[in-house]
């Protein structure tokens, strides 16, 4: 227990600017097991935006509190995501090989093609949440976030690191069949909560909203770069709970 409480915290960690009180204790092992916890963390993420958005709907109108909510989304993960979307879209689309695309994602400079997807993906989500009643977007926003980083632990588990070093080297030799297990199993039940909340109908749709975001984000990179890297799955995260709100919104 005290071994998966500490891949609870690096992930935390990893994934967050969230300090904690206690330092989980880093070794590669643990490191390497952490994705197994990505979609729990996710989910955390997604319920202090939901609350941001709960606070700020008291006052202000739907469209405001949705860029509030988005906008502590952005403060708790320090962009982390939205960064890998950015550097993958401008290595994807301005390097003509796998080595020009792989060099540009390293460039810490954001370029054209990674402005324009970071604008589209974040006006796609803030135009859809707030046309989604209040309340359904307090627990889209939970399930979103949990579930799109269960669509980035696919990838771990499906695709192979190409790079020699980076934020996915810890998790290059792919996951344990516990870890994904694990995953899933969070997954799984984020969908059960939903059920209890909403028509199942509607997160059907949002679901298929994500694994059409899922897919076309695997699309646009993988045929290039033949594997993922941190930031491709940080463009796979983002893509698929645009894609998830893009389907619950097709659903109402």
């Amino acid at each position: 227990m005290k071994d998966e409480l500490a891949k609870l915290g690096l992930a935390i960690q990893f994934l967050t600017r969230i300090p904690l009180p206690i330092e989980p204790g880093y070794t590669p092992e643990r490191m390497a097991g952490t994705p197994a916890y990505y979609p729990l963390v996710g989910a955390m993420i997604g319920g202090v935006c939901a609350g941001g958005f709960w606070l700020a709907s008291l006052g202000l109108p739907a469209g405001v509190s949705v860029v509030i909510a988005l906008g502590v989304g952005l403060l708790l993960t320090g962009a982390f995501h939205e960064d890998g979307l950015a550097d993958t879209f401008d290595g994807v689309g301005g390097g003509l090989t796998r080595e020009t695309a792989l060099l540009i994602m390293k460039d810490s400079r954001i370029g054209t093609y990674g402005t324009a997807a970071l604008v589209v993906v974040l006006l796609l989500k803030a135009a859809a949440l707030a046309a989604m009643p209040g309340a359904v977007v307090i627990v889209a926003l939970v399930a979103g976030h949990a579930l799109s980083r269960l669509s980035a632990v696919l990838v771990i588990a499906t695709s192979r690191y190409v790079r020699e070093e980076g934020t996915g080297k810890p998790v290059a030799a792919g996951l344990s069949l516990g870890a994904l297990c694990v995953a899933c199993l969070t997954g799984a039940l984020t969908i059960a909560f939903w059920s209890l909340l909403q028509p199942f109908s509607a997160i059907l749709c949002g679901l298929g909203g994500l694994v059409i975001g899922h897919v076309l984000m695997r699309l646009v990179f993988e045929p290039k770069l033949g594997g993922y890297t941190g930031d491709t799955l940080g463009a796979v995260q983002q893509v698929s709970e645009t894609g998830f709100y893009l389907g619950l919104l097709v659903w109402f």
